[in-house]
């Protein structure tokens, strides 16, 4: 049971880390349609965003394993 419900948890993990660099992906592309002269800065902050949200996505999915 403890290894679904790891499962579980490491598929919500990924679902959310999906989602949120869905997110700061079409976000950045819409401000780079505003100002089309900031696409470094949005670049750089687009990258360093979707870094951290996958790294937040790794840490839940071994402590979901680790947990379950």
């Amino acid at each position: 049971m403890t290894g679904s419900l790891a499962a579980i948890g490491a598929g919500l993990a990924v679902i959310g880390a999906a989602i949120g660099i869905g997110q700061i992906g079409g976000k950045a592309m819409e401000a780079i349609a505003r100002q089309p002269e900031a696409v470094g800065d949005i670049r750089a902050n687009m990258i360093l965003m979707a870094a951290l949200v996958e790294g937040a996505a790794l840490i839940a999915i071994l402590l979901s394993f680790f947990v379950g």
